[in-house]
C-alpha cells in the first residue's frame, strides 16, 4: 500500500499543534515581581452638577421670572431667546395644578411722548401679553387658565426719567388669580 505524502504530514501536523497547545507551568522562581509601591487608587467618581437654578417660580401669587421676555422691536414676537424661559414657565404650572387662573400682564414704559404714544404702547403691551399666552397653550397650558391683559404706562415699578427706569418698567408678569390650597413642595414659592 502506498502512502500519500499528506497522510503522512497531517498526523505530524497534527501533533505538532496539540503539543503547544497545552498549558504552561511555571516552575520554581520564574513568575512576575510587582517592584516599587503600587499605582494608586483610581479618584472617585465626579459629584453629580449641581441642579441650575430655577429661573421660574411661584412666590405668593404670582410666577416670578429671573428674565425680560424679549420681542421683536415694536411687534409682538416673542424672540427665540425667550422660549426656554417661558417653557419654564410652562413646567411651573403643570407642576403645580392647583394653580387654576394665571393672568399674563403687559408692561411698557412711559417715553413721555404724550397720550397717543401711550395709548399705543397699551395696545402692543396687551398684544404681546397675547403672545405669550398664546404659547404658553401652545405648549399645552389649557387656554381656560390663562388670560392676558397690557397696561402700558399705567403700573410701572421704577420712575420713567432714565433709561434703567423704563427698562424695567418693560416687562411681562404672571399674576395668580385662582388657586386652590398648595397640596405639596412642588414649585419652591411660598
Amino acid at each position: 500500500m502506498r502512502m500519500t505524502r499528506t497522510a503522512v504530514c497531517l498526523p505530524a501536523l497534527a501533533a505538532l499543534l496539540l503539543a503547544g497547545c497545552g498549558p504552561t507551568v511555571f516552575k520554581g522562581d520564574t513568575g512576575l515581581k510587582i517592584v516599587g509601591d503600587l499605582p494608586p487608587a483610581p479618584p472617585p467618581p465626579p459629584k453629580p452638577a449641581p441642579e441650575p437654578p430655577k429661573r421660574a417660580k411661584i412666590v405668593d401669587n404670582k410666577i416670578i421670572i429671573d428674565e425680560k421676555i424679549q420681542f421683536e422691536y415694536d411687534k409682538a414676537i416673542i424672540l427665540p431667546v425667550s422660549h426656554g424661559i417661558l417653557d419654564e414657565v410652562v413646567k411651573v404650572m403643570n407642576e403645580n395644578p392647583h394653580v387654576k387662573k394665571v393672568r399674563i400682564e403687559g408692561h411698557a414704559s412711559d417715553e413721555g411722548r404724550g397720550a397717543a404714544a401711550n395709548e399705543y404702547n397699551k395696545r402692543l403691551s396687551d398684544r404681546r401679553a397675547a403672545a405669550v399666552m398664546e404659547y404658553l397653550a401652545s405648549k399645552g397650558i389649557d387656554k381656560a387658565k390663562l388670560e392676558s391683559v397690557g397696561y402700558g404706562v399705567e403700573k410701572p415699578i421704577a420712575g420713567n426719567d432714565t433709561e434703567e427706569g423704563r427698562e424695567k418698567n418693560r416687562r411681562v408678569e404672571f399674576n395668580i388669580l385662582e388657586q386652590d390650597k398648595k397640596e405639596g413642595p412642588a414649585g419652591g414659592g411660598k
